[in-house]
């Protein structure tokens, strides 16, 4: 499956500040519930691996305690769903109830939480827009592991290490799967790795607010699109 193309350079990016408050916005004025958000980010991530590999390969998820972890466990459980052997590895707990939720609904799917030697596709959910840097420990030694394995790799929003302020370590994503609209940072590194946007459901007037043309976007019609 191929989605539509459209050039970076034909369309405004925002700085990871500016997507906070894009974000902020759009779920305080339209009460988007996170939690309706986080499904549609996972559905997309799910959605993007089933094209990478076939129905019955193993796939690993690193969960992060927040949002972005939480995509991740619905992508995990949507993926077992469609008969994928999928595994989580969450180095850190979370206190946050809605991804505990998550998980305990991720696990009744049948997803393990173990972490084999190798998998055929791996996906990077620790963190998003919101990842601060240093990354504690036990996700840098994860992602270490991660990056030495001779899997396909995707990771959801930005790779995990990333910062405006250079390379920290970052789990090297061969696709990256950001969401709602393209940030400044991902442009830095695209000869990397294919670019994708995910539609989550916010509205055009936020899109229109924050001077970016949500037509050209092409999310009236389709749920992702590739910059190139």
């Amino acid at each position: 499956m191929t989605f539509p193309k459209i050039e970076a350079a034909k369309i405004r990016t925002l700085s990871l500040e500016a997507f906070r408050e894009m974000d902020y916005y759009a779920v305080n004025n339209y009460h988007l519930p996170v939690e309706l958000m986080m499904e549609s980010a996972g559905l997309q991530l799910a959605r993007l691996s089933a094209t990478v590999v076939d129905p019955g390969a193993s796939i690993l998820v690193g969960v992060g305690p927040g949002n972005n972890g939480g995509g991740g466990l619905v992508a995990a459980r949507r993926l077992e769903a469609w008969g994928y052997r999928v595994h989580i590895q969450m180095p850190i707990s979370t206190g946050h109830q809605l991804i505990r939720d998550q998980l305990s609904r991720t696990i009744s799917y049948g997803v393990e939480k173990v972490v084999e030697d190798e998998y055929d596709l791996i996906l990077d959910c620790f963190f998003g827009f919101s990842q601060r840097l240093p990354l504690p420990e036990q996700i840098t030694s994860m992602i270490r592991r991660m990056n030495g394995m001779k899997a396909a790799k995707i990771s959801l929003d930005i790779p995990t290490g990333i910062s405006e302020n250079g390379d920290h370590g970052r789990f090297k994503a061969d696709k990256v799967l950001t969401v709602a609209a393209p940030k400044t940072i991902l442009l830095n590194h695209i000869d990397e790795y294919d670019l994708y946007i995910a539609d989550v459901g916010i509205p055009s007037e936020v899109y229109v607010r924050n001077k970016i043309d949500h037509m050209q976007l092409g999310f009236s019609r389709d749920q992702i699109i590739q910059l190139v």
